[in-house]
């Protein structure tokens, strides 16, 4: 089973080049063969050949495919035919690397042996009982498109695989800064672009691709009010930069702002209303091109050492964001839609430790009544 193309003297006039070949065995054992017509591009033969697999009435299929060649497969049909955002796709390449010795094994060959080898390699890495599972979903995942599209039977490996668990890891350390450490870093920024992209992180809870999406056009800055409607990533084309939509449906959202974001916002539309081309479709923290992550952290980073605070990530500054209401008297549910949360168990899996202090309160209350 293959995808190839043709020597430059079989393409045809109008430059198709591209075919699929496959052989198969049919219900009564017989091996058969099927070549197909010419395609114009490698994407088209692809789709054609999953296509042709998919209808067949048989139990085999005859081919040497290995896992390797099951993996790029999986990886062309997530980008072109069902496609994936890019933070997906070089999410597949990171965590390609860990299944290479997987690779040489041909697919009618693999079993569970295989797979208990490489949990066993993986489980003596140092990485995190939540990054071994990703792999594991992502090595399940393209154990499904095999079975889909070239009727591969892994019910027998599907039905003695499992998933990692340690239940001695102890859970990582959430940062955040309190109130008063983000008054102490936001003091020495002196630059109002950069003051207010960090107001806008730590008092909207907004993820870094969020913010540094949003253009004028987002902001209602009479009723207060930011929209969050799209996101910006590293264009895995090696372009600067892309726009694609946010990270999940309920990342869609609109949002208050409070006054002293709101304020610093006014003045930062007053100074770009005067650049040159300045128009609502720039971004707000950029120009007519996004800020850049490095460029915000860096300055982050520069800022701790200044204000002599914790170096925290900008990921952080959304659980600080969540601190800060959840110690205020926030409910679950608001903070759940405040930060775009697709359930509300995301939010208490994320912040249960925080809501602790709010279940003490609700027993003292209860005290106190029961004292009157």
């Amino acid at each position: 089973m293959a995808v190839r193309q043709v020597n430059e003297k079989d393409w045809t006039k109008d430059g198709r080049k591209w075919i699929y070949e496959v052989r198969y065995k049919d219900n009564f054992g017989g091996t058969k063969y099927k070549g197909s017509k010419k395609f114009h591009t490698k994407k088209e033969a692809q789709k054609a050949e999953r296509e042709f697999l998919n209808s067949l009435d048989v139990s085999v299929v005859v081919n040497d495919m290995t896992f390797k060649e099951l993996c790029d497969k999986h990886f062309e049909y997530k980008r072109y035919e069902e496609p994936v955002k890019d933070t997906t796709l070089r999410n597949y390449i990171k965590r390609r690397q860990h299944l290479e010795m997987f690779d040489n094994i041909k697919l009618k060959d693999l079993n569970i042996e295989h797979f208990k080898e490489w949990k066993r390699k993986i489980n003596e890495s140092d990485m995190e009982t939540t990054t071994k599972n990703d792999l594991y979903k992502y090595l399940k995942s393209i154990l499904h498109y095999g079975s889909k599209w070239y009727n591969y039977n892994f019910t027998d490996l599907y039905n003695k695989m499992s998933n990692f668990n340690n239940p001695n890891e102890m859970p990582k350390e959430m940062e955040f800064w309190t109130k008063e450490e983000f008054d102490k870093f936001i003091a020495v920024e002196t630059d109002l672009r950069f003051k207010a992209a960090y107001e806008a992180l730590y008092y909207c809870g907004l993820r870094s691709g969020e913010l540094r999406g949003l253009t004028w056009y987002d902001l209602d800055l009479d009723n207060k009010e930011l929209s969050v409607n799209k996101n910006v990533t590293v264009n895995l084309d090696g372009k600067k930069f892309a726009v694609t939509t946010p990270k999940t449906k309920s990342s869609y959202r609109t949002i208050p702002m409070p006054d002293i974001l709101v304020n610093d916002l006014i003045k930062l539309k007053e100074m770009q209303d005067n650049y040159y081309g300045f128009n609502n479709n720039w971004f707000v923290f950029g120009a007519y091109e996004p800020l850049g992550k490095s460029v915000l952290r860096d300055r982050k980073n520069k800022n701790c050492k200044l204000a002599g605070v914790k170096e925290i990530r900008i990921h952080d500054f959304r659980h600080s964001c969540a601190s800060l209401l959840i110690n205020n008297g926030a409910n679950v549910t608001m903070v759940a839609n405040y930060l775009g949360h697709a359930k509300i168990d995301e939010t208490l899996n994320t912040y249960s430790h925080m809501f602790k202090g709010k279940l003490d309160d609700i027993v003292g209350m209860i005290n106190r009544l029961n004292n009157m």
